[in-house]
Parts: C-alpha cells; structure tokens; sequence
C-alpha cells in the first residue's frame, strides 16, 4: 500500500501508470521538507520491485528489503561526507559517476532499478550535467526520482528530461484529521501537531517519536520572544548567536526564522480577530498580551522584514549583518500610530 499521507492525486496517477505500464524513466518530486517525497519515492520503488498482487504490498520480502534501505537494486544518493565527516555543501561528480556505473548494469536482485536523489538542488553544475546525460538515454529497467524542495535551483534541462509531481502542504485541518484518525491523538493534539507542521505530515509523525523536536522547537520560541522583549544589547546577541548557527547549519537558521513568521502571523491574526487560524496555539496567552502593544501595520511591516532577511542570507550575503539589522527592524511593544521608521537597510554582498 501507498503509505505517504494526503496526496491522492499523485498517487493515483502513479497508481494509473503503473498498471498501464507507462511509468517515467525519470521522476521530479518537488515539495516543502517533511511532505513525504521520499515516502512515496521509496513506495515508488517498491512498486517496481513488489512480488504482491496489489504493489506495493509493503510485506513481500523485496517491499521489506526496500523499506529498511538493504536492498541491492533501489539506492538514494545525497550528501555526502569529507574525510573530516563534515557535511559536503555539493552533492559531487563522483556521486554521478558511480551512480552512472550502477545503472548500466542489469538488476541485481530485483526486476528494477531505483535511484533516488534526495536534495536534488544540491547537485553541483558538473554533477548535474553528468546526470542529464543519463537521463537522456533512459535504461528500460531504470527509474531517476528526484527530491528537490527548491526546482529554481536545478537546471532547466535537467528539470525537463522528468515528469514533475508537486506535494503541496496540506490543508490544517486534514493533516489533523489524518493524524488524529491514524495515530490515535485527540483533536486538540492533532490540531497542534499539524499547525506546528505546517501541513507537512512527516514533522508531525517525527514530533510523536521524538519528544525532543517539540522542546526544541518551544525552546526556539522562548529564545524569540526573549529578543522581542530584549533591549538592543539583548538582540544584538542574538543575531550574532544565530549567525554563529548559519556558519555551521544553514537550514536549522532557516527553520528559526520560519518560527519567526509564525509568531508574528499569530499575532497578526489576533490582531484581525481570527484566533481560531493560530498556529501556536498552545501560546495564545502570550500572543494576546503581545498583540495587545503592537498596532497591525508594524506587525506587517515586520513579516516583510523577516521575509527579506531570509531572502538575503540566500544570497551570500553577510550572515551577522542581515541578522542584526532584522533586530533593529523589530517594533516597538507599545501600542498606538506605528512609529515613523526608515526603510530596511540593504545588506550588501559579501
């Protein structure tokens, strides 16, 4: 059985296709992180390999192998690791050479061969164009799915050799009800648990194995309104602490300021009335008290704010400045006319 939650559409194409023996050589799963991209491009192996009536079965033995990821046939390439085991930034040349050699033998084990690219985004110029080479000379019995959270940073050409399918996030209240009916969770659980997620039910299932995501993430929020409530000296340090983070892991960098639009979204729907659309739920109580010294226009023009910062350090640019002048754009918690503010400072490219 399909086991990725909440994309039918993409499932049952996949599904029609199968049956009909019309499947893609190549594959682009384009979607937020958590979606299930790699759920289903595993699923999608195992359908080519399935030995059940009704593939993927998931309980024949290549269905098994394939889930615990010992099976000879189906790889997932990514990143890999320098000799010092330090995070590669590129997924490299060598990765494709070797990939290019696997595929042009037969299948090992199984009747069909699986590669999958997990962060495809993250292929280097020389890698993805070694790869376009193959995927412009299809092998009957090999299947390309690629993962990308991002497709802008692929080449087009690349992108145009696959059939794209999109994951979108899903609505709230269906990834709730998806949530509360297969795991056994309480509405007000599963509600959290999916505003939390964004509609991305991967997090959310990740969250109930481990109880560490959820304080981490409530640790990140204290850390927020800390720096909302700081004086300049209190923010300062903070962006250079978060600085500090982006040299050693962009995207956990990325993450917080996504918990920064959703605090300041909060408090923007507080301030319109809608407390039934919040996302931190769990901390109504202290938006209210917050939402209470800001007028709706700064908190708007503060979304805008975290937006560009975001923006900017996707651009190479100066990680500790973009971070300190986001802090100096923070309004001021004390209710009536917003205040008269310049425009952002642009951070130049270092």
């Amino acid at each position: 059985m399909w086991q990725v939650i909440g994309q039918p559409r993409t499932v049952s194409l996949l599904q029609r296709s199968l049956e009909a023996g019309s499947l893609a050589h190549a594959y682009l799963l384009v979607g937020p992180p958590h979606i299930g991209k790699m759920t289903l491009a595993v699923n999608l192996a195992q359908a080519l390999n399935c030995e059940g009536d009704a593939p993927p079965c998931g309980q024949c033995p290549p269905c098994l192998k394939i889930a615990a990821g010992n099976h000879a046939d189906v790889q997932v390439i990514g990143l890999s690791r320098d000799e010092d085991n330090a995070e590669a930034k590129l997924i490299s040349i060598e990765q494709i050479k070797d990939l290019q050699h696997d595929a042009s033998l037969p299948p090992f084990e199984g009747r069909h061969k699986v590669f999958i690219i997990e962060g495809a985004e993250l292929l280097s110029i020389e890698a993805a164009n070694r790869l376009l080479k193959t995927l412009e000379e299809p092998n009957e019995k090999v299947t390309f799915i690629l993962l990308t959270i991002n497709e802008r940073l692929l080449p087009a050409t690349v992108v145009s050799r696959c059939q794209r399918l999109e994951l979108p996030p899903l609505p709230i209240e269906e990834a709730a009800a998806q949530l509360e009916k297969a795991n056994g969770l309480d509405p007000e659980q599963a509600r959290r648990l999916a505003g939390f997620s964004h509609g991305c039910p991967g997090w959310a299932l990740a969250a109930l194995r481990d109880e560490g995501l959820l304080r981490q993430r409530q640790e990140e929020l204290d850390a927020i309104v800390a720096a909302i409530r700081a004086g300049s000296d209190g923010r300062f340090a903070y962006a250079a602490r978060l600085a500090t983070r982006f040299g050693q892991n962009r995207s956990a960098v990325y993450d917080v300021l996504e918990l920064w639009l959703d605090y300041y979204r909060d408090l923007m729907l507080l301030s319109l009335g809608r407390d039934d659309l919040l996302t931190n739920i769990d901390r109504r109580d202290e938006l209210a008290r917050l939402a209470q010294g800001f007028t709706l226009s700064q908190i708007k023009a503060f979304i805008e704010t975290i937006q560009a910062t975001a923006r900017e350090l996707r651009q190479n640019v100066n990680a500790r400045l973009a971070l300190e002048v986001m802090m100096l754009d923070i309004p001021r918690n004390e209710g009536g006319e917003p205040e008269n503010r310049p425009n952002r400072v642009s951070v130049k490219y270092g």
